[in-house]
């Protein structure tokens, strides 16, 4: 991102000496490898010399870094952010869907807004951007996206992740960013954690090996030519630590334990980081032992600054610092004593920048800390090599090279990532399919892009309404397997459903998990329920024809039925945009090299203990094609959970129930997003990031959910900022109910629970409609089924 000739460069020569400055007196050796002396930065322009220039107002605005979605390029020429990020869900001017130039045209104006002449002669500092490009910059329509870490991990391979950290910087760097929140470097222990496909492994020795071989793909190598040049940008290891380790695999939960040894397992990734130059450490959502991380000083500043020996900047997660004791999203001084230096927060950045200029002010923060904060963010810009005649991002030698975003040679490394990464759990006889054969290709994920790319993959949660539209450039698993054939001599034929009247020689099953991200992917235990898959493998079976299952997963799954019914069986995981790599296997183009990097369950409950001691397949297997298969899987019956699901929830966690679909008329509007004949559905946060939604009704518009029928009472937990301006009913069966007057009483009252029965609806069925004569909106989290409560009164 430097202009050409200028390249980037460190003051000192290494990410490991950022917080020391570069005329200053050496400090205690930390961690970092040593790297080849740069040319000094020029006085004026040091980060020592900045931070002299610069007002209290101008150094607490270093170290806030709002969202793409609540700020204008206004917003940063007149407070001067010293970062910026995106969210999962936030895209140029609205638009979580924009297209690559629209980042670029949004990047220059944040660039020229921050570097703005100050009238009192103040200093203009660049903003750095930071995206979540955690499978290549998959944010963005038209990038490379590639495998997620669980299916890395799968690979063995860290020459191949070195090589695509430097793929994704390249592509990083054509859209204008600086920053990305990657590697996750977490060492995932309960398979049940809705970010266990971030994980490479639950083997620490693996993830410290692969997180490190990433920094050095997006950042290049400490000790050679080009660290932080051109083509690179600036990586973070997350989340310091823990995050992989929470009781029940509880997003965002607790870490119990003696401190030694969670770190031994936990923190074992960060040194090798920081060997790796790493220019960031985030903080983790999580607690340890009771106190959560954003507040930790003791393990923010103590074990990670003195112990572990990290100089470079530590950013927070999305309004983490709220979660500590004692602070809000917008007031927690708390976390930079702690030893915080950028706090995210995506929305109150305003109010957190008053609230940290008038405690500087009165003392509760001392100036020092503020400095040595603002100097890190300085120091990380100056490593970027912005501070010295950096040019804005259009002008920089990869800036708008839309050639490079998704290039042939990427997504070539994609498919070799992919093919890499294909596990065969189960073969008898099926793979490698054979020359010339009539081959039918069945199931829903089949032809899915946004199935097969999983999360964080153009929006945060992935999947949704979007389509393969979304993914210029991308193949599909079934495109990659009808070329296969045809190159074959063959034949392919796609059967979503599967097709009675056929008589191909083998059929492949492709089925799997749903896109998630973050808490909404936590599970309770590990039995995959959906049966699609297992119903057309039972078809075909009964028709006599061979099966090879195609497994798509962000965590191994208990599927010992599926297993039990294909005649070879392969956990793709989450391929990505280059599908063809899973044909590569399946034909025998490439032959398989793929092992697990987790253990795989033999049965269905969750808890590290219970899936190491009851694996089915351990780290490290990997069927060849002559490899014999093992003899037998456990019985079907194994799994009680199958047999105790309730369809109690219909809404939690920013995700609708297994069973349950939401429409607006007749648009569907999964996990309860989007919009359609006058209903507009967004994410808003409650306990979590877009945990919560906001409805808006226009006139006359109505929404619906759909579940499981039962007499069971609804309990909602709902908010209303605004009262009704018009008759607002519910229904379930029976004749509207009028709940006008109750949500008028709970205007402004905050989170409030409405408990819907028979004694109000008349009938409490499966469906659930809303309706608004007069535009409205209203807020809701949880959405349950309550059996207990179905003979008592409604209330709200």
């Amino acid at each position: 991102m430097a202009a050409s000739g200028m390249g980037r460069w460190v003051c000192g020569g290494a990410l490991g000496a950022l917080l020391t400055a570069c005329n200053a007196a050496p400090e205690v050796k930390s961690a970092s490898a040593p790297v080849a002396q740069a040319p000094a930065t020029p006085a004026a322009n040091s980060p020592e010399a900045l931070l002299a220039q610069m007002s209290l107002e101008r150094k607490v605005a270093q170290i806030i870094q709002p969202d793409i979605g609540s700020i204008t390029p206004a917003d940063v020429r007149e407070y001067r952010f010293g970062t910026i990020l995106n969210g999962g869900n936030s895209g140029p001017y609205g638009n979580d869907k924009a297209p690559a130039a629209d980042w670029l045209k949004l990047a220059d104006e944040y660039w020229e807004a921050s570097t703005a002449p100050l009238p009192n002669g103040e200093p203009a500092i660049p903003a750095l951007w930071a995206t979540d490009a955690v499978h290549g910059h998959a944010n963005v329509p038209g990038a490379t996206v590639f495998p997620h870490n669980i299916a890395l991990g799968a690979t063995f391979d860290p020459d191949l992740i070195r090589r695509i950290g430097a793929a994704t910087a390249v592509e990083i760097e054509v859209t204008g960013l600086d920053w990305t929140f990657a590697p996750t470097v977490a060492v995932a222990r309960d398979a049940r954690w809705g970010r266990t496909y971030e994980s490479y492994s639950e083997n620490p020795k693996l993830v410290t090996r692969y997180g490190a071989a990433m920094i050095e793909g997006l950042q290049g190598r400490v000790d050679e030519p080009g660290f932080l040049g051109q083509g690179k940008v600036a990586a973070t290891a997350k989340h310091y630590f823990g995050d992989g380790g929470t009781a029940q695999g509880v997003d965002q939960g607790d870490v119990n334990g003696d401190l030694a040894e969670l770190m031994a397992i936990h923190a074992r990734p960060y040194p090798a980081a920081i060997n790796a130059g790493v220019a960031s450490v985030m903080a983790s959502f999580n607690s340890i032992n009771g106190s959560k991380m954003h507040g930790s000083k003791p393990l923010l500043t103590h074990e990670l600054r003195g112990n572990l020996g990290f100089k470079g900047v530590v950013v927070g997660d999305w309004n983490g610092h709220g979660q500590v004791k004692g602070c809000t999203n917008s007031n927690c001084p708390e976390s930079l004593l702690a030893g915080l230096d950028v706090y995210m927060v995506p929305e109150d950045w305003k109010a957190l920048h008053a609230s940290l200029v008038a405690q500087v002010q009165d003392g509760t923060i001392p100036m020092a800390r503020l400095d040595e904060a603002v100097l890190r963010v300085l120091r990380m810009k100056q490593a970027l090599g912005i501070l010295d005649g950096e040019v804005k991002p259009s002008a920089r030698v990869n800036g708008g090279k839309w050639n490079l975003l998704g290039s042939p040679e990427h997504r070539a490394l994609a498919r070799e990532a992919v093919a890499k990464s294909q596990v065969i759990l189960k073969n008898a006889g099926a793979l490698p399919l054979k020359a010339g054969a009539r081959i039918e290709v069945a199931g829903s994920a089949a032809d899915n892009i946004p199935q097969q790319a999983g999360g964080w993959s153009v929006t945060w949660q992935g999947g949704g309404d979007l389509t393969a539209a979304d993914f210029p450039g991308a193949t599909s698993i079934w495109g990659g397997i009808a070329a296969a054939a045809k190159a074959a001599g063959g034949e392919a034929v796609l059967a979503p459903k599967g097709s009675s009247a056929s008589k191909p020689d083998i059929a492949i099953v492709v089925f799997g998990e749903q896109p998630y991200a973050e808490f909404v992917g936590d599970r309770k235990d590990l039995a995959f329920r959906d049966e699609e898959g297992l119903a057309l493998l039972k078809a075909y079976k009964a028709r006599g024809v061979p099966t090879v299952a195609v497994f798509l997963s962000g965590r191994p799954l208990w599927v010992n039925r599926e297993l039990n019914a294909a005649d070879a069986f392969v956990a793709a995981w989450l391929p990505g945009s280059e599908g063809a790599g899973v044909a590569d296997v399946l034909f025998g183009t490439v032959q398989p090299t793929g092992r697990l990097s987790f253990n795989w369950p033999g049965t269905c409950e969750g808890g590290p203990e219970n899936h190491r001691r009851n694996a089915l397949f351990g780290q490290g297997y990997g069927l060849r094609y002559d490899t014999p298969p093992p003899p037998l899987f456990p019985p079907d019956e194994t799994c009680a959970a199958l047999t105790n699901d309730a369809g109690a929830t219909w809404f939690a966690n920013g995700r609708l129930g297994a069973q349950v679909q939401a429409v607006a008329d007749n648009a569907l509007l999964p996990d309860l997003r989007g919009n359609g004949n006058g209903i507009v559905v967004t994410g808003v946060d409650r306990k979590a990031q877009e945990d919560a939604r906001r409805i808006t009704f226009g006139p006359g518009a109505k929404i619906s959910l759909t579940g499981p029928d039962s007499g069971a009472a609804w309990r909602i937990s709902y908010q209303v900022v605004n009262r009704p301006a018009g008759p607002v009913t519910v229904t379930a069966g029976g004749k509207p109910f009028d709940i006008t007057q109750g949500l008028s009483v709970a205007e402004g009252k905050g989170w409030r629970e409405m408990v819907l029965t028979p004694a109000c609806l008349g009938s409490t069925g499966g469906k659930l409609t809303f309706s608004s004569q007069a535009p409205f909106a209203f807020q809701i989290s949880e959405i349950t089924r309550d059996e207990a409560a179905a003979k008592t009164e409604c209330s709200f």
